[in-house]
């Protein structure tokens, strides 16, 4: 983790993106090294959903993006490391027409099915402008205060065929494991030694005599 962490300081790309107290405070507030990168997936997608789950410095490139595949609806769930209290979502689209009209939240959502998340309340939903700038959009944090995984639903784009995502980052503060009522100390240790094991936690949270 340590390693992905010191790639924030590189002195020749994050000099003057953003000016000082956008930059500083972004990257302070940056949860990249809690999200569980080899866990987030994406539906109708073509190209790899971690891609645009990038360190601080690359946050502005567009060598690697996420473009839905089939149509210009895209599902991407994306996993924490232990829970995070959310304050906004940063998020760079484009060109023109592929920009996402707009986006659906949902916090710890169960689901990637796209009927299913059709049907359910959005946590937030977040109206995107058409620009291929890095925007940044600040969620109602009381309903973002206890986040293990987090959902975006892309219902269309804003006018072309597919939806292009170049990056995806969140700005927060994580608060471990300790505030998960469902699951003991002990198991919530488990859970964060076996990580890469219990990508389907969701489900057995849920599990009839847990």
């Amino acid at each position: 983790m340590p390693h992905e962490h010191h790639h924030g300081c590189g002195h020749e790309s994050n000099d003057h993106d953003h000016d000082h107290d956008d930059a500083a405070l972004g990257y302070q507030d940056n949860l990249f090294q809690h999200i569980d990168r080899p866990n987030v997936v994406a539906l109708n997608a073509d190209g790899n959903a971690a891609d645009i789950i990038k360190p601080w410095h690359l946050r502005l490139d567009e060598a690697k993006f996420l473009e839905s595949d089939a149509d210009d609806q895209l599902i991407i769930r994306i996993p924490f490391i232990g829970t995070v209290r959310l304050k906004a979502i940063l998020l760079k689209a484009g060109p023109g027409g592929h920009t996402p009209a707009k986006i659906s939240l949902f916090a710890n959502a169960p689901t990637l099915d796209f009927n299913d998340i059709q049907d359910r309340p959005a946590t937030q939903e977040i109206v995107v402008p058409q620009s291929r700038d890095l925007g940044e959009y600040a969620v109602k944090t009381a309903k973002f205060s206890n986040v293990s995984s987090i959902t975006l639903f892309i219902p269309e784009a804003q006018g072309e065929d597919t939806t292009r995502i170049y990056y995806v980052g969140f700005l927060g503060t994580w608060t471990q494991s300790k505030s998960q009522p469902i699951i003991t100390v002990y198991e919530a240790q488990a859970n964060l030694a076996d990580h890469e094991k219990i990508q389907g936690m969701d489900g057995t949270w849920s599990a009839p005599g847990h």
